[in-house]
């Protein structure tokens, strides 16, 4: 009778042991959302390994011919983790046969977002390489990364291995950070997914490079200019990525009213103010605060596993009809 109770205690324990395996291996299949699970800067090593190279030559091509394409890619990444996560939800157009709503079209993309060609273009070379394997998600990573580095800024290791989303979120789209958002309210648009103020701070340094439009600037347009006409974001270095955004906030000559509140706000001097002085005395801490915070939102809230798809077509779930 012992020895039966003692063998039928081990058995006991051996199948709870393998019960716990088998969650654990779930949960590593499935990721665990917002905490980054599931990737890894070498997931297209055995499956693709030329990803990289591949995704770097498209945009050095697309760069010739439009010296805005790599700032305009880093706001792809920034809009669509910014809503439901990294998962390519900004890429998908208007489909009503799937139910699906653009985010492009919202306040914060409307005529401003672009790049959407080169997205599509960096696809069509994957497929060719490598079919039904690099996600769009990981696309908008990876430009957003390689971008910055062609334009001088730093490099990273980017995280890979996001799954796409086949859903849109509008509500979320509208709440996009402003131009026009007070310093408490950017805080708080931040600390919802996961991002302190030097986070903040560094990722606003993005507007080191490239143009906006100048009703969305502090001093909107002039007379001579028509509405819509591009302002540089940075007047120094305009196609650089540098610390000299910095400099302009520290003279009061940043060109959106969001990025001088880091400075003149009454919460700022306790706040953001020390952080952007902090990068304006150092360009090498600033590309090390950017980096890091780049792979914090690239982060935020992923779909791995099985969870979401490898779209074919970035603008489009994935469908027979399609």
């Amino acid at each position: 009778m012992a020895a039966s109770s003692r063998f039928s205690l081990a058995a006991a324990r051996c199948s709870l042991l393998l019960i716990a395996a088998a969650l654990v291996l779930v949960l590593l299949s499935h990721g665990a959302h917002g905490h980054g699970a599931g990737l890894s800067s070498s997931f297209y090593d055995g499956s693709c390994p030329g990803t990289r190279d591949i995704v770097r030559r498209v945009i050095q091509d697309a760069r010739v011919a439009d010296a805005r394409i790599p700032a305009s890619l880093i706001r792809l990444h920034f809009h669509d983790c910014f809503v439901n996560g990294c998962d390519g939800s900004l890429l998908l157009d208007d489909d009503l046969q799937a139910a699906i709503m653009t985010e492009k079209k919202v306040i914060a993309n409307n005529r401003s977002a672009r790049g959407f060609n080169v997205v599509d273009d960096i696809k069509r070379a994957l497929e060719n390489a490598c079919p039904d394997i690099v996600s769009c998600a990981d696309i908008l990573a990876l430009a957003a990364e390689i971008s910055v580095e062609l334009a001088g800024g730093p490099s990273w290791s980017v995280p890979l291995g996001h799954r796409d989303g086949t859903t849109t979120n509008i509500e979320s789209a509208n709440n996009l950070p402003s131009p026009f958002d007070p310093l408490e309210t950017l805080q708080e648009k931040f600390r919802n997914v996961g991002l302190d103020d030097t986070d903040l701070v560094a990722l606003q340094g993005a507007h080191t490079f490239g143009r906006t439009q100048c009703q969305f600037t502090q001093r909107n347009c002039t007379a001579r200019q028509r509405a819509g006409a591009l302002v540089n974001l940075d007047g120094v270095t305009p196609n650089v990525f540098d610390n000299k955004y910095y400099s302009n906030l520290l003279r009061g000559r940043a060109q959106l009213p969001s990025d001088q509140v880091m400075l003149s706000d009454p919460v700022a001097a306790v706040t953001t103010a020390p952080i952007v002085r902090r990068f304006s005395d150092s360009q090498k801490d600033f590309f090390k605060n950017f980096a890091t915070s780049m792979i914090k939102m690239g982060n935020i809230s992923p779909l791995t596993g099985r969870d979401g798809e490898i779209r074919k077509n970035c603008r489009r779930v994935n469908k027979k009809s399609y």
